[in-house]
């Protein structure tokens, strides 16, 4: 399967900067934010001045270009520009640790880091360890020995031709977690973003020139960057940006401001929004779709979210090595509690553990084909071959297709969990526990809570001495958010003397998933 009328020689650019020009769009307004308002003119002028300024400093055809931004006009210029000049962008997660940011840079071998001034403090103590970086761009007020954006770009060209690309040349990465909990690079080609914006943006959604998109799911995402960047942009509508943090009453704030009319979350932030009781002075009359994806959308807060706001959700599951949205629900025809029907473009099988294709009704491995999918992991051969063979991967997800076609979600192969729509590992939020000096061994699993969705739970079993407390169980979770990205701190904590292992001594987390049946309050 490919994307048609797609020369071999393509750089993804010129669909999403170039083609709105050429469109007649240049006044349109392509991006909202704040109290600024910028044209597809403005944005291609941006962008191009970026590229040039990356060439200026030496970046070369292939190179890793690091996005540490929080979602604005510079994220775009730096993603589109870098991508225009050769380089290839990778959009970072904005509340990583400083320890993983030294993996992910020296990982990737980024000779350049784009990165927001706030996120800044979390560079500042890796700086002289990263062996690859050379270059470091603030958004905003910059420190000794790096460069300000603003006057990094004012100077440069508006005008840049296009690197000469190939379709299948590597346009970008994202990185996706892991179940050891090292991240892997999932390389994405030119051609990926059409594919999903044609496929489901446009075949699902029906996004057009007249739609706004306002998206609670960051840009670094791989959720977000279609949402917020190439879906508008593929089409000429527009996009809101929100740098803040995703809470509640400032989403509120924002689409009440805006008013779009595709609006974009993950289950959690549903729930959050619902949790607000006085919502007098919001509205949401502009919106004609909701889409949620990240983690199954459970049809309490589809039902409850309908009869608040008369808007449907259209739950979907995409992954960051398929891009984006694969399987999802349409407008009209949305099943509550499932995932929805296959994405055009894409093809699915629910097999047994020998891959042997299941029959409606029964439960089974998720396997996806589309030309989305993510060319490799970046120096990750075993890890590739093990989830990409042939056509297909595997998703890791267990499914169940029922007689209408509709996917319903059973869970994961594997024992990874979500919270809040982002991946979490528990062998790490475990490794963090355990260096803790009262803990002698805990095991992670994921747990609903009232709103049926999943947070990660703790059992941890204490040294001699120790005692459990409602004490030490706050201890043990603020002990948790120092030491790792904040969401991943486990909801709840719960004292054992012993953990259910197999004989040759492995945990087995699924007795204690086993264990828990009813949703709790966090």
């Amino acid at each position: 399967m490919t994307v048609p009328n797609l020369p071999e020689r393509y750089n993804a650019s010129t669909t999403f900067i170039d083609a709105n020009l050429e469109a007649g769009r240049g006044n349109n307004p392509a991006i909202l934010y704040g109290d600024q308002t910028l044209t597809y003119g403005d944005v291609a002028a941006m962008v191009n001045r970026t590229g040039n300024a990356l060439v200026k400093l030496g970046v070369r055809m292939e190179e890793r270009v690091m996005l540490l931004l929080l979602d604005s006009p510079e994220f775009v210029a730096s993603f589109f520009g870098a991508i225009r000049m050769g380089a290839v962008p990778i959009p970072t997660n904005t509340l990583l640790r400083p320890a993983d940011y030294e993996y992910l840079l020296n990982d990737s071998r980024a000779v350049a880091l784009i990165v927001s001034e706030p996120l800044w403090a979390s560079i500042e103590p890796i700086r002289e360890k990263l062996k690859w970086l050379k270059h470091v761009i603030v958004v905003g007020k910059n420190p000794a020995g790096t460069l300000n954006f603003a006057d990094w770009i004012k100077n440069e060209s508006a005008e840049l031709t296009p690197a000469d690309t190939a379709r299948d040349d590597a346009c970008f990465w994202l990185y996706s977690s892991g179940t050891t909990g090292f991240p892997k690079g999932a390389v994405h080609l030119q051609h990926d973003m059409v594919y999903c914006a044609e496929n489901y943006a446009r075949g699902v959604l029906n996004i057009n020139e007249r739609d706004r998109t306002f998206s609670v799911a960051k840009l670094f995402f791989a959720y977000g960057l279609g949402n917020g960047l190439y879906f508008p942009f593929y089409v000429g509508a527009t996009t809101v940006l929100y740098p803040g943090r995703p809470e509640p009453k400032p989403i509120y704030e924002v689409a009440t401001k805006y008013q779009p009319t595709l609006l974009f979350g993950v289950p959690t932030a549903y729930a959050g929004l619902l949790a607000v009781e006085d919502t007098a002075a919001y509205n949401l009359s502009s919106v004609r779709l909701c889409v949620s994806a990240g983690e199954a959308l459970p049809k309490a807060l589809y039902d409850k979210w309908l009869a608040r706001w008369g808007v449907e959700i259209l739950d979907g599951i995409g992954s960051t090595e398929i891009l984006h949205i694969f399987i999802s629900n349409r407008a009209k025809q949305a099943r509550a509690g499932s995932s929805g029907k296959i994405v055009p473009g894409y093809d699915a099988r629910v097999v047994d553990e020998e891959d042997r294709d299941l029959p409606q009704g029964e439960v089974g491995n998720l396997l996806i084909r589309g030309d989305s999918i993510c060319a490799y992991y970046w120096n990750k051969h075993t890890k590739t071959k093990e989830t990409i063979f042939g056509d297909w991967i595997r998703t890791g997800d267990k499914y169940m297709i029922d007689q209408d076609g509709y996917f319903w979600y059973q869970g994961r192969s594997d024992d990874m969990l979500k919270a809040g729509g982002i991946w979490v590992s528990p062998v790490e939020v475990e490794a963090t526990l355990m260096l803790h000096p009262a803990v002698l061994e805990c095991a992670v699993i994921g747990l609903q809570d009232k709103d049926e969705l999943v947070k990660p739970k703790a059992f941890v079993v204490l040294k001699q001495g120790h005692a459990g407390s409602p004490e030490l169980e706050s201890e043990l979770k603020t002990f948790v958010k120092d030491k790792i990205a904040a969401y991943k701190y486990p909801r709840w904590i719960e004292f054992t003397n012993e953990l259910p292992k197999t004989a040759t001594g492995k945990i087995q987390r699924f007795r204690l998933r086993q264990r828990e049946a009813t949703p709790r309050v966090p």
